[in-house]
């Protein structure tokens, strides 16, 4: 585990693309391949769940030590995470036990496979001398790591296109290749990582292995006027961008697979999607949306509709009536059990069109409704654009989404192919009234927020001396927006205005307005509003604006009902 923990440390060190890649290479190079298979998940942010909670870490070090809570409390708050507090303090706290014999000599499959879940699996007593058996010994960088491990929130810092860069230096086979061998998920072991780095081979991809998802990027119009896109408009092609989730349907050697972007198998949640797959013919791989849209409905549900149906194992005939899923397809990958990601997206085009046809005409097509082939819409010439994208809300979706008719189907963010014009936000004015300190960096810093409305709801039949006074009500929590700047100067001004204290939350005097920008509202029984807030963020702090003047929950209202 030494090894994995001073790899650790040697990448939070660097910020170069070409030395991390560097470090990574040299760790699979000479790691075996057990700690390689394990090491694997956690560079790619693909831990398994935690084992035990930062919380019970907490109270196993102030158990086993003399420090008293207060002061355990008071250096969390400076370094924002129990991981680590515990890793700076531990050695300190018992130099004499510390010096006891380290494990941190074993291997890393050996922690992840034996030492870490047989510690999560004891209780009480058993459980705390187990962790601290662990600790004892170990360096604060080998201690955090292990930690880290436990609870599960390990986070290395590289972003998956590094590690799979550093196994094809290692490997020698493109990167590709070890991109598609990863998705559908990875079990831990050496004959695991000794597939996944094997030479290639034809016809050895899995029945159920999605492939990697292309990714759009985002789209800023010029102000100059200029074309957004190089070339005509008549090169590109633009459908709607679906607030759903972004999947692939695969039918191959007779089974159905439906993967999400984050590579989930989600079969169990979508059993009428499944039953779709199977009039599929063999060998063939779409990629599109999964979205919930009622069959003779114009448009889809909002979001909060498809949510209903994410995780359930076994969704009751209720629920797949009141959430019908639709898969909204974009692309055929493949066809026939040919890979055609390398033809031009007109020509994939062309082919799906013909594949849905097929299906629609099919004796056996009662389900071929659920598939639902993406539109293509009009457009002409550039200044047809921006009047195409304001047309999003009303059809319920997100905006645009704008692709070569050139492009192949690649892997990942590739910038220049496709690009996603998403349609201007919401926004609403609103009051600060609760505060939070953050995490990391941030820990001693109140980050988090959380704002109202105003709820004015008069009687007109009362006297104004008898109505009665307007109360704010929470509507959304925001994190981000905020420069270093505005975050240091609301930071003291939450200190010095603390009304009440919840806890990690202060209530403060309902006096700051921020605007917030939000992609859509839906209505929710589990919020006190009534409604949920979907992305939202902090568009500005409005130090012109007092709060009296702030917006009302009746606004929100009728905000969400005219954006449909």
């Amino acid at each position: 585990m030494r090894r994995f923990a001073a790899l650790y440390s040697e990448l939070d060190a660097v910020t170069g693309t070409r030395a991390k890649v560097e470090l990574l290479a040299g760790y699979f190079r000479a790691a075996e391949p057990a700690d390689a298979a394990w090491a694997l998940p956690v560079l790619l942010g693909r831990q398994r769940k935690r084992l035990i909670t930062g919380r019970r870490l907490r109270q196993i070090c102030l158990e086993g030590s003399t420090l008293p809570e207060w002061l355990f409390d008071d250096c969390y708050a400076h370094v924002g995470d129990s991981a680590e507090t515990i890793a700076l303090l531990w050695r300190q706290l018992t130099p004499e036990k510390a010096k006891g014999r380290s494990l941190a000599a074993l291997p890393l499959h050996h922690w992840m496979a034996e030492l870490l879940p047989q510690a999560a699996a004891l209780d009480g007593d058993e459980q705390a001398n187990a962790v601290r058996t662990l600790w004892r010994g170990l360096e604060p960088s080998e201690l955090l790591v292990a930690n880290k491990l436990l609870t599960g929130g390990l986070r290395v810092g590289v972003a998956q296109g590094l590690v799979v860069r550093a196994l094809a230096q290692v490997s020698g086979l493109e990167e590709p290749l070890l991109t598609h061998r990863l998705m559908g998920g990875f079990s831990p072991s050496p004959e695991a990582y000794g597939a996944l780095v094997a030479p290639a081979e034809a016809g050895e991809a899995a029945p159920s292995r999605p492939y990697p998802f292309f990714l759009a990027s985002p789209l800023e119009t010029p102000e100059t006027g200029e074309a957004p896109l190089p070339g005509p408009a008549s090169d590109w092609l633009a459908e709607w961008k679906w607030d759903g989730i972004r999947g692939q349907l695969i039918r191959r050697a007779g089974q159905s697979f439906l993967w999400s972007r984050g590579e989930e198998l989600i079969n169990a949640a979508f059993p009428d999607l499944i039953a779709l797959a199977g009039t599929l013919p063999d060998g063939t791989v779409l990629d599109g949306e999964v979205i919930v849209w009622p069959q003779g409905a114009e448009q889809p549900a909002p979001f909060a509709q498809l949510q209903r149906r994410l995780g359930r194992k076994a969704p009751g005939r209720t629920l797949l009536a009141e959430c019908p899923a639709a898969f909204v397809a974009y692309d055929l990958l493949e066809q026939g059990g040919q890979d055609l990601r390398t033809q031009p997206l007109s020509q994939r085009r062309t082919a799906l069109e013909h594949l849905h046809r097929g299906l629609l005409a099919a004796p056996e097509a009662s389900g071929a409704g659920l598939l639902r082939l993406s539109s293509l819409l009009p457009l002409e010439n550039w200044d047809a654009l921006e009047p195409l994208r304001t047309k999003a809300r009303s059809a319920g979706a997100e905006g645009l989404m704008l692709k070569a008719a050139k492009s192949p189907y690649l892997a990942g963010r590739k910038r220049g192919h496709w690009w996603k014009h998403k349609r201007e936000p919401l926004s609403l004015d609103a009051v600060l009234v609760y505060a939070q300190a953050g995490s990391g960096r941030r820990a001693n810093l109140f980050t988090d927020y959380t704002f109202a409305l105003w709820d004015r709801q008069p009687d007109p039949a009362a006297e104004p001396s008898e109505t009665e006074a307007p109360t704010l009500v929470t509507f959304a929590k925001a994190y981000s927006g905020l420069n270093d700047q505005e975050i240091g100067s609301l930071d003291r001004w939450i200190r010095s205005h603390t009304v009440e204290r919840f806890g990690p939350v202060r209530a403060v005097e309902p006096l700051q307005v921020f605007e917030l920008a939000f992609e859509g509202l839906q209505p929710s029984k589990r919020h006190r509003s009534g409604i949920a807030v979907r992305f939202p963020r902090i568009a500005r702090w409005r130090h012109d604006k007092p709060a009296a003047e702030a917006n009302t929950l009746q606004s929100a209202l009728a905000l969400m009902h005219g954006a449909g």
